[in-house]
């Protein structure tokens, strides 16, 4: 029987850059019953907040079970049941000179590639601390058009080819980091060996458990993808479309075990 049930965010526990569903917000309450429950996803920790914290309507012992991982692993928070407050455990931080260098490349990619747009919805490069993320319609299009900005973002890149592009191009410029493909429009730069991987570690030293106690669901498990290294170190994982794909798998795992 599995210890743990790990989640990506953006796609699989919520719609990009959306806020939880209820019915998945409802699913996570009953899920943290009986399991420790890991969320794992390129946002950084007030995307978490956004998208997951605010759906979400448990009580203060289950959150201490909720383990976060924000920007691929390279942060993680739990709960302190004191303070109230969610606290910052670790933070593989970039410097100053490794985002300057990130950012260029990352430019230089999407504007060698064609695939700059012409006009984007808030800032394109987001520096997350502990990574750097280029979203090629902006950061904020799901917030200034909602449910018109989702149907954009996924008419961008339907097949992952132009992430996929620049990824190849972007990561022969700056092999001292990490480039994955991201989110749906996003490519993420990290440091070299930090990625989800690297907090699914993390997290089996915190728990004391192996990599057979572990089951993840992610929506980029594809080669180049930023849940892809969670499979490739070894854990059971599986691929779904959409929330709602999530949705209905949490609730198979609630009725089995409970």
């Amino acid at each position: 029987m599995k210890k743990v049930i790990a989640f990506d965010l953006d796609g699989t526990l919520a719609p990009s850059k959306s806020p939880l569903p209820d019915r998945i917000g409802a699913g996570l309450d009953k899920l943290l019953e009986n399991y420790q429950v890991c969320v794992i996803s390129g946002g950084r920790f007030e995307q978490f907040e956004m998208q997951l914290l605010n759906g979400l309507m448990t009580t203060p012992d289950k959150l201490q079970k909720l383990h976060l991982f924000p920007t691929c692993g390279t942060q993680y928070f739990r709960y302190d049941v004191a303070s109230g407050k969610w606290e910052r455990v670790y933070a593989e931080l970039l410097n100053e000179a490794e985002k300057k260098k990130i950012i260029e490349a990352l430019k230089k990619g999407f504007d060698d590639l064609g695939f700059t747009a012409e006009k984007t919805y808030g800032a394109a490069v987001e520096d997350r601390e502990s990574q750097i993320t280029y979203s090629a319609l902006g950061q904020d299009i799901v917030a200034e058009l909602g449910e018109e900005g989702l149907r954009i973002k996924h008419e961008w890149d339907p097949d992952n080819s132009k992430k996929m592009a620049v990824r190849n191009y972007v990561a022969p410029l700056i092999p001292e980091f990490e480039v994955r493909v991201g989110g749906v429009t996003s490519v993420d730069v990290t440091k070299p060996g930090i990625d989800k991987a690297y907090g699914m570690q993390k997290l089996m030293g915190i728990l004391e458990i192996g990599k057979e106690d572990i089951l993840f669901f992610g929506d980029r498990l594809n080669e180049g993808g930023n849940d892809y290294p969670v499979l490739a170190f070894g854990i059971d994982s599986l691929e779904i479309s959409d929330w709602k794909d999530t949705a209905l798998a949490i609730e198979t795992i609630v009725h089995v075990t409970s």
